[in-house]
């Protein structure tokens, strides 16, 4: 004989499973329905950290081999100017970004570092291709320049 003792939690799991198998999904937020439990190693995290780790800049010598790359390529290619061109201010970028946070410390690296801060004045906010274009011989004249001064600082590339 049933009780309502032994009804009622049979109720109430025919009403849960009702509502939510019903196929009228009215509810276009519903949440997503986790079908796997959270791996037991993995921490908690906090609500205010931010969606990824920053990326630390690569190494000085790392920078600067990318950067040497560029040697094998130019404006000279038709249609691979603007490519070339964004490359070798990408990699300056990269490159002063290393050599500022490089244990050596930014006084070790003032002459690139000054010469990167004046190409970064003078593209300023604008690097679009004609604006690149126009500031072509500075750009790489001082990837001429950091190149020349990395060879004669040999441990910092080796």
């Amino acid at each position: 004989m049933l009780t309502a003792r032994s009804v009622g939690p049979l109720l109430l799991t025919a009403a849960l499973l009702t509502g939510c198998s019903s196929g009228d999904d009215t509810s276009k937020s519903a949440a997503p329905v986790r079908t796997s439990a959270p791996a037991a190693s993995a921490p908690a995290a906090p609500s205010a950290a931010p969606a990824s780790p920053a990326v630390a800049p690569p190494e000085v010598r790392d920078a600067f081999a990318v950067l040497q790359a560029t040697y094998n390529d130019g404006c000279t290619t038709p249609g691979n100017c603007e490519y070339f061109l964004n490359r070798v201010l990408s990699n300056l970028t990269d490159l002063h970004d290393s050599m500022k946070a490089s244990p050596k410390g930014p006084a070790h690296f003032a002459a690139p570092l000054a010469w990167t801060d004046k190409l970064r004045e003078t593209v300023g906010a604008d690097p679009s291709f004609p604006d690149l274009k126009r500031h072509q011989k500075l750009l790489l004249d001082t990837r001429d320049e950091i190149n020349t001064w990395m060879q004669s600082h040999p441990e910092d590339y080796r």
